[in-house]
Protein backbone atom coordinates (compact mmCIF):
# COMPACT_ATOMS: atom_id res chain seq x y z
CA UNK A 1 0.00 0.00 0.00
CA UNK A 2 0.89 3.47 -1.01
CA UNK A 3 -0.37 7.41 -0.65
CA UNK A 4 0.78 10.73 -0.99
CA UNK A 5 -1.43 13.92 0.39
CA UNK A 6 -2.38 16.70 -2.62
CA UNK A 7 -4.67 19.54 -2.94
CA UNK A 8 -7.27 20.16 -5.51
CA UNK A 9 -6.88 22.29 -8.05
CA UNK A 10 -10.11 22.34 -10.50
CA UNK A 11 -10.84 20.03 -13.52
CA UNK A 12 -9.89 20.61 -17.09
CA UNK A 13 -9.35 18.47 -20.20
CA UNK A 14 -6.68 15.93 -21.63
CA UNK A 15 -6.91 14.73 -25.40
CA UNK A 16 -5.39 11.36 -26.25
CA UNK A 17 -3.49 10.98 -29.86
CA UNK A 18 -6.60 9.76 -31.46
CA UNK A 19 -8.40 13.04 -30.30
CA UNK A 20 -10.30 11.52 -27.13
CA UNK A 21 -11.29 13.83 -24.65
CA UNK A 22 -11.02 13.24 -21.03
CA UNK A 23 -11.96 15.12 -18.25
CA UNK A 24 -9.53 14.92 -15.32
CA UNK A 25 -9.30 16.85 -11.91
CA UNK A 26 -6.07 18.30 -11.16
CA UNK A 27 -4.44 17.38 -8.08
CA UNK A 28 -1.19 19.50 -6.62
CA UNK A 29 0.99 17.44 -4.86
CA UNK A 30 4.04 19.26 -3.32
CA UNK A 31 6.42 17.01 -1.21
CA UNK A 32 5.19 15.01 1.27
CA UNK A 33 6.96 14.92 4.81
CA UNK A 34 7.02 11.62 7.02
CA UNK A 35 6.70 13.10 10.34
CA UNK A 36 5.63 9.71 12.05
CA UNK A 37 5.95 5.73 11.50
CA UNK A 38 4.21 3.23 13.03
CA UNK A 39 5.05 -0.14 13.66
CA UNK A 40 3.08 -3.65 14.95
CA UNK A 41 5.88 -3.95 17.25
CA UNK A 42 5.50 -0.66 19.00
CA UNK A 43 1.69 0.66 17.90
CA UNK A 44 0.10 -2.67 16.90
CA UNK A 45 -0.80 -1.55 13.26
CA UNK A 46 2.03 -0.96 10.42
CA UNK A 47 1.23 3.13 8.81
CA UNK A 48 3.02 5.93 7.69
CA UNK A 49 2.53 9.35 8.89
CA UNK A 50 2.43 12.25 6.36
CA UNK A 51 2.48 15.92 6.51
CA UNK A 52 2.02 18.71 3.55
CA UNK A 53 1.16 22.15 3.57
CA UNK A 54 3.71 24.81 5.18
CA UNK A 55 2.63 26.58 7.80
CA UNK A 56 3.79 29.52 10.24
CA UNK A 57 5.32 28.54 13.25
CA UNK A 58 3.92 31.25 14.63
CA UNK A 59 -0.40 29.94 14.17
CA UNK A 60 0.83 26.31 14.80
CA UNK A 61 1.07 24.79 18.85
CA UNK A 62 4.23 24.35 20.31
CA UNK A 63 3.33 20.28 20.99
CA UNK A 64 2.82 19.70 17.05
CA UNK A 65 5.71 22.57 16.56
CA UNK A 66 8.08 19.72 18.86
CA UNK A 67 6.42 16.69 16.50
CA UNK A 68 7.46 18.17 12.72
CA UNK A 69 10.56 19.29 14.40
CA UNK A 70 11.97 15.74 15.14
CA UNK A 71 10.96 15.13 11.33
CA UNK A 72 13.12 17.95 11.02
CA UNK A 73 10.67 20.11 8.83
CA UNK A 74 8.24 23.25 9.81
CA UNK A 75 4.84 23.19 10.56
CA UNK A 76 1.99 21.47 8.64
CA UNK A 77 -1.74 21.83 7.72
CA UNK A 78 -2.99 18.87 6.30
CA UNK A 79 -0.91 15.39 8.52
CA UNK A 80 -2.53 12.16 7.53
CA UNK A 81 -1.41 8.42 8.02
CA UNK A 82 -1.69 6.22 5.46
CA UNK A 83 -1.90 2.33 6.77
CA UNK A 84 0.16 -0.68 5.81
CA UNK A 85 2.67 1.57 4.02
CA UNK A 86 6.38 0.98 4.83
CA UNK A 87 9.58 1.67 3.66
CA UNK A 88 10.28 4.80 4.87
CA UNK A 89 11.47 6.87 7.36
CA UNK A 90 10.67 9.75 9.84
CA UNK A 91 12.10 12.95 7.50
CA UNK A 92 11.55 11.79 4.32
CA UNK A 93 10.07 13.59 1.65
CA UNK A 94 7.45 12.11 -1.12
CA UNK A 95 6.38 13.49 -3.98
CA UNK A 96 4.26 12.64 -7.19
CA UNK A 97 6.99 10.15 -8.92
CA UNK A 98 5.71 7.41 -6.04
CA UNK A 99 2.79 6.74 -8.36
CA UNK A 100 2.81 6.16 -12.16
CA UNK A 101 0.38 6.71 -15.65
CA UNK A 102 -2.18 3.95 -15.87
CA UNK A 103 -2.40 3.17 -11.93
CA UNK A 104 -5.76 3.49 -10.12
CA UNK A 105 -6.54 4.81 -6.59
CA UNK A 106 -8.60 5.80 -4.03
CA UNK A 107 -8.95 9.95 -3.36
CA UNK A 108 -10.94 10.98 -0.26
CA UNK A 109 -11.48 13.97 0.60
CA UNK A 110 -14.40 16.11 2.59
CA UNK A 111 -17.12 16.86 0.58
CA UNK A 112 -18.58 20.53 -0.01
CA UNK A 113 -21.12 21.82 2.70
CA UNK A 114 -24.16 22.60 1.73
CA UNK A 115 -25.90 23.65 5.56
CA UNK A 116 -29.33 22.59 6.54
CA UNK A 117 -31.10 21.16 3.66
CA UNK A 118 -34.84 20.33 2.83
CA UNK A 119 -35.99 16.81 1.29
CA UNK A 120 -35.99 17.35 -1.99
CA UNK A 121 -32.42 18.77 -2.27
CA UNK A 122 -31.18 16.40 0.57
CA UNK A 123 -32.52 12.65 -0.80
CA UNK A 124 -33.84 14.43 -4.33
CA UNK A 125 -37.66 13.64 -3.75
CA UNK A 126 -39.95 14.73 -6.03
CA UNK A 127 -42.38 18.11 -4.87
CA UNK A 128 -45.88 18.15 -4.54
CA UNK A 129 -48.69 18.94 -6.67
CA UNK A 130 -48.62 22.86 -7.55
CA UNK A 131 -52.19 22.95 -8.41
CA UNK A 132 -55.59 22.70 -5.56
CA UNK A 133 -53.52 24.41 -2.90
CA UNK A 134 -50.92 21.95 -3.07
CA UNK A 135 -50.20 19.13 -0.01
CA UNK A 136 -51.24 21.87 2.63
CA UNK A 137 -49.10 23.83 4.57
CA UNK A 138 -47.13 26.91 4.36
CA UNK A 139 -44.80 25.92 1.96
CA UNK A 140 -46.37 22.82 0.50
CA UNK A 141 -44.93 21.96 -3.05
CA UNK A 142 -41.63 21.16 -0.94
CA UNK A 143 -43.17 19.89 1.84
CA UNK A 144 -41.87 16.03 3.88
CA UNK A 145 -44.37 14.16 3.05
CA UNK A 146 -45.90 10.93 4.99
CA UNK A 147 -43.30 9.56 8.08
CA UNK A 148 -45.00 7.14 9.49
CA UNK A 149 -48.39 5.37 10.39
CA UNK A 150 -50.80 7.35 13.17
CA UNK A 151 -51.50 3.82 15.19
CA UNK A 152 -47.26 3.60 15.85
CA UNK A 153 -47.07 6.66 17.33
CA UNK A 154 -43.26 7.40 16.37
CA UNK A 155 -41.01 8.16 13.57
CA UNK A 156 -39.29 5.06 12.81
CA UNK A 157 -35.64 5.26 12.22
CA UNK A 158 -33.94 5.58 9.04
CA UNK A 159 -36.06 7.86 7.76
CA UNK A 160 -35.38 9.89 5.28
CA UNK A 161 -35.75 13.85 6.77
CA UNK A 162 -34.22 17.04 6.60
CA UNK A 163 -30.85 17.79 7.66
CA UNK A 164 -27.35 19.04 7.46
CA UNK A 165 -26.13 18.32 3.81
CA UNK A 166 -22.01 17.41 2.86
CA UNK A 167 -19.04 18.22 4.64
CA UNK A 168 -18.64 14.62 5.09
CA UNK A 169 -15.77 12.08 4.18
CA UNK A 170 -16.00 10.92 0.85
CA UNK A 171 -13.98 8.50 -1.05
CA UNK A 172 -13.98 7.73 -4.90
CA UNK A 173 -12.53 4.17 -5.61
CA UNK A 174 -10.61 3.17 -8.69
CA UNK A 175 -9.65 6.25 -10.65
CA UNK A 176 -7.42 5.93 -13.31
CA UNK A 177 -4.41 8.04 -12.76
CA UNK A 178 -3.86 9.85 -16.86
CA UNK A 179 -0.46 11.73 -16.47
CA UNK A 180 1.62 13.07 -14.11
CA UNK A 181 3.58 15.85 -13.68
CA UNK A 182 6.48 16.02 -11.88
CA UNK A 183 7.62 19.60 -12.42
CA UNK A 184 4.36 21.00 -11.97
CA UNK A 185 4.22 19.04 -8.79
CA UNK A 186 0.97 17.51 -10.58
CA UNK A 187 -0.99 14.48 -10.55
CA UNK A 188 -3.99 14.27 -13.13
CA UNK A 189 -6.85 11.60 -12.32
CA UNK A 190 -9.67 10.69 -14.56
CA UNK A 191 -13.31 11.97 -13.33
CA UNK A 192 -14.04 14.13 -10.14
CA UNK A 193 -12.94 14.04 -6.72
CA UNK A 194 -14.86 14.96 -3.73
CA UNK A 195 -14.86 18.52 -1.94
CA UNK A 196 -13.92 22.19 -3.05
CA UNK A 197 -11.03 23.86 -4.92
CA UNK A 198 -7.80 24.35 -2.85
CA UNK A 199 -9.40 21.25 -0.29
CA UNK A 200 -6.75 19.07 0.87
CA UNK A 201 -7.36 15.24 -0.36
CA UNK A 202 -5.34 11.85 0.01
CA UNK A 203 -4.47 9.46 -2.85
CA UNK A 204 -4.27 6.05 -1.82
CA UNK A 205 -3.42 3.03 -4.15
CA UNK A 206 -6.77 1.33 -4.75
CA UNK A 207 -7.89 -0.98 -1.75
CA UNK A 208 -9.72 -3.61 -4.42
CA UNK A 209 -6.59 -4.22 -5.81
CA UNK A 210 -7.95 -4.15 -9.87
CA UNK A 211 -5.16 -4.24 -12.43
CA UNK A 212 -3.51 -1.24 -13.40
CA UNK A 213 -4.18 0.43 -17.00
CA UNK A 214 -2.14 1.03 -19.76
CA UNK A 215 -1.39 4.54 -19.85
CA UNK A 216 -3.08 7.07 -22.36
CA UNK A 217 -0.73 8.90 -25.04
CA UNK A 218 -1.84 11.99 -24.59
CA UNK A 219 -1.51 15.39 -26.95
CA UNK A 220 1.34 17.65 -26.01
CA UNK A 221 -1.08 21.09 -26.99
CA UNK A 222 2.06 23.35 -26.61
CA UNK A 223 4.06 21.17 -28.86
CA UNK A 224 0.98 20.74 -31.42
CA UNK A 225 0.34 24.99 -31.70
CA UNK A 226 4.83 25.00 -32.08
CA UNK A 227 4.62 22.29 -35.03
CA UNK A 228 0.89 23.98 -36.77
CA UNK A 229 3.55 27.33 -36.48
CA UNK A 230 6.63 25.50 -38.29
CA UNK A 231 3.89 24.29 -40.89
CA UNK A 232 2.57 27.92 -41.52
CA UNK A 233 6.12 28.34 -42.09
CA UNK A 234 7.74 25.48 -44.27
CA UNK A 235 4.34 26.63 -46.85
CA UNK A 236 6.30 29.65 -47.58
CA UNK A 237 10.09 28.28 -47.86
CA UNK A 238 8.72 24.84 -49.66
CA UNK A 239 10.17 22.76 -46.68
CA UNK A 240 8.82 19.33 -46.64
CA UNK A 241 8.05 18.52 -42.99
CA UNK A 242 5.06 16.85 -41.31
CA UNK A 243 3.75 16.98 -37.75
CA UNK A 244 5.18 12.85 -37.26
CA UNK A 245 8.62 14.35 -37.03
CA UNK A 246 9.65 16.08 -33.71
CA UNK A 247 10.50 19.51 -33.49
CA UNK A 248 14.30 19.03 -33.38
CA UNK A 249 13.69 17.84 -36.96
CA UNK A 250 11.13 19.63 -38.67
CA UNK A 251 13.17 22.92 -37.00
CA UNK A 252 16.83 21.44 -38.63
CA UNK A 253 14.96 20.89 -42.03
CA UNK A 254 13.00 24.38 -42.16
CA UNK A 255 16.38 26.09 -41.63
CA UNK A 256 18.27 24.10 -44.31
CA UNK A 257 14.81 25.18 -46.92
CA UNK A 258 15.11 28.79 -45.42
CA UNK A 259 18.82 28.72 -46.12
CA UNK A 260 18.75 27.32 -49.54
CA UNK A 261 15.77 29.86 -50.28
CA UNK A 262 17.82 32.46 -49.45
CA UNK A 263 20.89 31.01 -51.60
CA UNK A 264 18.98 31.05 -54.17
CA UNK A 265 17.40 34.73 -54.27
CA UNK A 266 20.96 35.87 -53.36
CA UNK A 267 22.32 33.99 -56.89
CA UNK A 268 18.71 35.56 -59.15
CA UNK A 269 20.03 39.12 -57.56
CA UNK A 270 23.37 38.61 -58.61
CA UNK A 271 22.19 37.83 -62.15
CA UNK A 272 19.85 40.53 -62.38
CA UNK A 273 22.77 42.84 -61.66
CA UNK A 274 25.09 41.30 -64.25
Amino acid sequence: MKGILGRKVGMTSLFTEHGRSLPVSVIEVKDNVVTQVFTKEKDGYQAVQLATGDKRDKVTTKPLLGHFKKAGTNGKYFVKEVRNMEGFNLGDKLNASIFKAGELVDVTGTSKGKGFQGNIKRHNQSIGPKSHGGGGGSQPVRQVGSIGDVVSNKVNKGMTMPGQMGNKQITVQNLEIVAIDLENNAIMVRGSIPGPNKGFVVIRQAVKGLESKDAQNLVDVKESQEKNALLEEAKKVGADINTNMSLEEMKSKLEEAAAAKAAEKAKEEAKGGE
